[in-house]
């Protein structure tokens, strides 16, 4: 006969158990809460896709220390060539569940290339419709989903011959997809329609559908638990969360901010935690899942973008798309704690557990040097009387910043644009004098969304135009926003700062 355990012996296991990190059996993104945590190594590996340079970043979350880029395509004007033959628009990550392949979307090219995670050397590059967005594996890793945001589909690639195989038909401008932990269901979000498709993973069918409150949703995440999926609302500036299983009820939507980003989520002592990217706002906003209480308001860095947290929750890494660095964020501080310098412009990003298992992992990359930085502006509202409103609060003091993204003689720019009258016409352009006074010059003409806000690129030698320096000081220009009308250009209301 076994011995029966006395109180005091009990009441000791009882007490141990309490004693131990509640986080043991949390589970994070995209594994199932019942997943042990993976506390941080030199094993692990930060990657970011970085749209302007068209690398691939690696970082060591152990020691924040870039090891170095994937080069998969050149910058520009390089890659205008009709014989270019590399990657373009570098944009989107995942990675299988043994977190031996990443797979890297190039949004300008049309492909997936596949990354051996041990040596950072692509195995295969698979090339599909019109500009595909995201790919990520399903749970059991035998397929790859991708979006191809530029036509109306899902592109599911074997993941053992990096064929596609299949095609699952939704509505037009799938933005992203994301998987159940159980691998039953996968949520497919919209940029071009107002809908969300729900898809039976075994049947590649379509067997819901919740209504999205706008267009564009550029990316999807579901909860550990299983148990809620939300996404992003670029355009109006909120996310929407629904019920991860049938009838896949919505369930609440939340007011986030202009350039409403990335979604993700983060387990830990504490509870279950969605973290969101807002680029008008420059900050992460965190919620509760269970209330959708706001839990903290983090400061980070201009255009956050993609985010993913480590494998036992204790940070999660931010894109700052016009800052080209990752912001670490430590979530039981709710505070950056530190800020990594990558490559140009980085938008999604993935944290994968143990992805090198022996050596350095070096093999195969460039130094992190050889990426030029980005030139940093801001634009400011102008009163009537010519003047920036310094009397407003400092967030909104400057609420358009620029990147110049460095491609050699001519520079990307990236404005990230907030503050304006929603849905008006606008044009980026530049001044002949410092106070946006004089003929103004166009360089884009864009649409501000419904939150007032926008995304505006161009490419051209700005740089020199509008920092000065050189010989010809009276050629300098000066970056301002103004109205479209059909009488013309307006006056500027915003305009570059000093």
């Amino acid at each position: 006969m076994k011995p029966t355990p006395t109180a005091a012996v009990v009441a000791a296991i009882a007490a141990l158990a309490l004693a131990l990190p509640a986080a043991t059996q949390a589970g994070q993104p995209p594994r199932a809460a019942t997943d042990p945590d993976r506390p941080i190594s030199h094993r692990d590996r930060i990657y970011a896709a970085e749209q302007f340079s068209n690398t691939v970043s690696v970082t060591d979350p152990a020691s924040n220390e870039v090891l170095g880029m994937i080069r998969l395509g050149e910058p520009t004007p390089a890659n205008f060539s009709p014989l270019y033959k590399g990657q373009l628009l570098v944009h989107g990550l995942g990675f299988s569940p043994d977190g031996r392949t990443l797979a890297v979307v190039s949004i300008g090219s049309n492909s997936v290339s596949f990354i051996d995670t041990q040596t950072n050397a692509v195995r295969h590059v698979t090339y599909l419709g019109r500009s595909p967005h995201e790919a990520f594996y399903t749970p059991d890793g035998k397929e790859v989903w991708v979006t191809v945001r530029g036509e109306d589909y899902v592109a599911v690639i074997d993941a053992a011959t990096y064929r596609e195989k299949t095609r699952i038909m939704v509505p037009a401008g799938p933005g992203m997809q994301i998987f159940s932990p159980d691998g039953k269901y996968g949520y497919v979000c919209s940029s071009f329609q107002p809908r969300t498709s729900v898809v039976s993973v075994a049947e590649h069918k379509v067997i819901a559908t919740i209504e999205q409150a706008s267009a564009f949703c550029p990316n999807i995440a579901a909860t550990p638990d299983g148990k809620q999926v939300w996404f992003t609302l670029k355009d109006i500036g909120k996310v929407q969360v629904f019920d991860a299983r049938p009838p896949f009820a919505p369930i609440r939507t939340i007011d986030t901010g202009p350039i409403t980003n990335h979604v993700n989520f983060v387990r830990n002592r504490n509870g279950q935690f969605a973290y969101v990217t807002v680029g008008g706002t420059n900050e992460v906003k965190v919620f509760r899942t269970d209330d959708f209480a706001p839990v903290a308001t983090i400061p980070v860095g201009k255009l956050p973008h993609g985010l993913w947290p480590s494998g036992d929750g204790s940070r999660i890494y931010v894109g700052l798309e016009n800052e080209d660095a990752l912001a670490a964020i430590d979530t039981l501080s709710q505070r950056v704690v530190a800020t990594i310098p990558v490559g140009q412009a980085p938008q999604a990003v993935v944290y994968v557990p143990d992805a090198v298992r022996q050596g350095d992992g070096r093999q195969n990359l460039q130094p992190a040097g050889t990426i030029a930085r980005a030139t940093q502006l801001s634009l400011a509202p102008v009163a009537a009387g010519g003047q920036p409103l310094a009397q407003q609060p400092p967030s909104q003091q400057a609420p358009t910043s620029v990147a110049l993204f460095d491609q050699g003689l001519v520079q990307v720019l990236q404005a990230s644009v907030t503050g304006l009258q929603p849905k008006q016409a606008y044009v980026l352009g530049l001044a002949e004098r410092a106070d946006g006074g004089g003929r103004i010059e166009p360089l884009a003409r864009f649409m501000a969304n419904p939150a007032g806000s926008a995304i505006v690129n161009t490419v051209g030698p700005i740089r020199q135009v509008v920092a000065g320096g050189g010989e010809r000081q009276e050629a300098r220009r000066y970056l301002v926003i103004a109205p479209v009308t059909d009488a013309g250009i307006g006056a500027p209301v915003q305009r570059q700062t000093p």
